[in-house]
């Protein structure tokens, strides 16, 4: 197919019918030209594919210059124009499930449930209660998503801000004074708050392991040790990423 052709049909390719677009100020999906097309590969995703016990939530940004409303801009990233998307990555890098960020999500976001919080809800729906382990970063982090995933029975760890709302509050950087590699736990039912030290605190929310000792970790020479759950984030948290890096050598282009 030659070039002028192939613009000529992209110029009448149409997957929604256009007389039924909504009126000038009223809220609507900002996808419903494409909302057809979107939906079906998460579709398919889950219904040919069962993904790995840990699955890790993280977004990214595809390369984009043309006119939506909900383009991004970020100049610190190599991408400085896109769409953002929010993925569900497991072990393979196999992308289980997706959703396009379009700004105010007034359709899922109320007065106790931010658009992050909605986002992570409607994309751990498929995986409720089946035993996987969702890691996240602190983008997506709040105690009370956390709860809300303890009691759908889905295992989380996550980075947080310590300034969150619903966090301890004796756990700020100006109440809290820790050495290097100190470790301080608060918990709450089945949350824990891991807060460790490195050269800066690192602040993280789990259900996943019981919570560990306060003081110093070691090995057996006396020298201190990296918490196992902050090697278990590190390690599992990068999927989306990874699958970023392989998705670029093969670009439409």
């Amino acid at each position: 197919m030659i070039r002028a052709r192939f613009l000529h049909i992209l110029c009448f390719l149409h997957f929604a019918d256009n007389s039924q677009r909504h009126d000038e100020g009223e809220e609507y999906d900002r996808l419903w030209k494409l909302r057809t097309v979107s939906d079906k590969p998460n579709e398919v995703y889950a219904k040919f594919y069962n993904p790995s016990e840990h699955l890790a939530v993280e977004e990214e940004t595809v390369k984009f210059k043309g006119r939506v409303i909900f383009r991004q801009y970020n100049p610190e990233k190599g991408k400085c124009f896109g769409i953002k998307i929010y993925k569900l990555c497991d072990e393979s890098r196999y992308t289980y499930d997706m959703r396009a960020y379009f700004g105010t999500d007034t359709y899922s976001t109320t007065d106790d449930m931010t658009a992050a919080h909605a986002t992570v809800r409607h994309m751990t729906s498929r995986v409720e209660g089946l035993g996987h382990k969702i890691f996240m970063d602190k983008l997506f982090s709040s105690p009370r998503l956390f709860d809300d995933l303890y009691i759908s029975k889905i295992p989380f760890c996550r980075t947080v801000q310590p300034d969150r709302k619903d966090m301890p509050r004796d756990s700020g950087p100006k109440q809290l004074k820790l050495k290097r590699d100190d470790i301080r736990v608060r918990t709450r039912g089945g949350l824990t708050a891991f807060i460790w030290k490195d050269r800066r605190k690192v602040y993280t929310l789990t259900n996943v392991d019981p919570p560990p000792a306060e003081g110093n970790i070691c090995d057996d020479s006396n020298h201190p040790m990296k918490p196992h759950i902050v090697e278990w984030y590190n390690w599992h948290v990068d999927y989306v990423h990874n699958y970023d890096r392989m998705a670029n050598s093969y670009s439409m282009s």
